[in-house]
This record gives structure tokens, sequence and C-alpha cells, in this order.
């Protein structure tokens, strides 16, 4: 089984950005969706960004239209891009290759270890 590095968290004001990286060991072309989770203490692990082969992508509510996922296929890496950030966007974040965006929570890989990503008000 392949790994997640993801990288590119700190801690930043609202209102800026930050992008997140994930380098997987594995070509990421052979699967269907890519996906970006964040889990906020006392929290579950949801879905905030995904992203199929195809190029169609999903977006949790709370981050519509301020985050984007991409890939750059020929680095096997995803990226999240996070602009307009908020307090409650504060939460360790992670990547990884779920079944499909139809089931995002049963994923192909062990977790990675995360990055964690800060705004303060």
């Amino acid at each position: 089984q392949g790994q997640l590095m993801e990288s590119g968290g700190g801690l930043v004001q609202a209102g800026t950005s930050l992008r997140l990286s994930c380098t997987v060991t594995r070509e990421i072309n052979r699967f269907k969706a890519l996906a970006w989770y964040r889990q906020a203490p006392g929290n579950q692990r949801e879905l905030v960004a995904g992203l199929t082969r195809d190029g169609v992508t999903q977006y949790a509510d709370s981050v519509t239209g301020r985050f984007t996922i991409s890939a750059d296929y020929a680095k096997n890496t995803v990226y999240l891009q996070m602009n307009h950030l908020k307090p409650e966007d504060t939460a360790l974040y992670y990547c990884n290759i779920p079944e499909s965006l139809g089931v995002p929570m049963t994923v192909y890989f062990h977790w990675g270890r995360g990055t964690q990503v800060t705004v303060s008000s």
C-alpha cells in the first residue's frame, strides 16, 4: 500500500490563504477520485473537497467558493488552495483516495499524519 504525505499547514490570520500539498507514493491517475478531509478537535473527520478523474469537483458547503482542489498527476500530488480562511477552518487536514465521492469515508490508504491548519481571528 502507498503512503500519503501532507504538508503546507500553519498558523495564519483570518482572511489569508494557504496551499496544502499531498504527495502520494502511488500513481494517482489509477484512482477514480482524490480528496481532502479535515478533523477538528471533538469532531468527526469530514470530507472537505473531492476531485474525480474526469475533473468533477465536490466541496463541503462551508468551503464552497473559498477552497479549490487540484492535482498534478505527473507529480502524484494533490493540492488544496484555501482562501479567505476562517477560524472555523482550524483542523488537522488529511488527504486520501476514496472509493468514490459518493462513499468518501471508504478510503484506499491508511491515513497519514495530516497537516495542522490553525486560523486566528
